[in-house]
């Protein structure tokens, strides 16, 4: 098991002032860069030299990285970058294609789908548009959402938003890996076409994008599905 490590500043412009905020920040960018990769432990003393912070916001920096399942702590052992089985990876994905799948069928078609559907192609331009991994990320995790969203159904949302902050460490793999295999943009032109599925307006043409996206053999999941049985 590596020892988790922080390499350079890391800060952007707009990084929020909080200790526990800048700590957050910058362990959660290295661990979706992959930086800090999966199963690596988390040595606070190690990483207070890193950041140049105490160990009281360290720990809550990784309490919330643990509440985005981006950490685990274990007893007597301390934290490390979490280690996601094939099974939860492949369980929170088809959540995910529950909850969007409903969405659809609830909110299609759309009344005013050239309005409806502005923070879909928003968080599309701002995965096109990123500068690095992190903000892509951010910008892929939004653009799920804003699917959801388009059913106008609040516990909906609610019940989607902790499996998202659960995905973005698979889903940041997948991508990353993707792009090393093939074209960088391989992703983006998949998320184009949901949004090109949404503005036919037919759920049933919308469910079909949402299950020919989700490409997920970058992972490796078939082998550990394997594996598991």
């Amino acid at each position: 098991m590596r020892a988790a490590r922080l390499h350079g500043d890391g800060a952007r412009p707009d990084l929020p002032v909080s200790l526990v905020d800048v700590a957050a920040h910058r362990m959660r960018a290295a661990i979706l860069s992959g930086s800090l990769k999966p199963g690596d432990k988390i040595v606070e003393e190690q990483l207070c030299a890193d950041l140049g912070i105490s160990r009281a916001p360290l720990r809550e920096a990784l309490r919330l990285l643990a509440q985005q399942g981006l950490v685990e702590h274990l007893p007597r052992r301390g934290s490390r970058v979490t280690e996601w089985s094939t099974t939860d990876i492949l369980q929170l994905f088809a959540l995910r294609h529950v909850l969007e799948r409903h969405a659809i069928e609830m909110a299609l078609p759309l009344a005013e789908p050239a309005v409806a559907l502005l923070p879909v192609r928003a968080a599309l331009d701002r995965m096109r548009c990123a500068v690095d991994e992190l903000e892509r990320d951010d910008a892929h995790r939004v653009f799920h959402a804003a699917v959801v969203e388009l059913a106008d159904n609040r516990q909906l949302d609610i019940a989607l938003e902790p499996i998202l902050l659960k995905l973005q460490l698979p889903m940041a793999m997948n991508l990353r890996e993707e792009a090393r295999h093939h074209r960088a943009d391989d992703g983006i032109v998949r998320h184009q076409a949901i949004l090109s599925a949404l503005e036919s307006n037919d759920a049933q043409t919308v469910i079909t994008a949402l299950e020919d996206h989700g490409h997920l053999h970058y992972l490796d999941l078939e082998s550990g599905r394997q594996q598991n049985r």
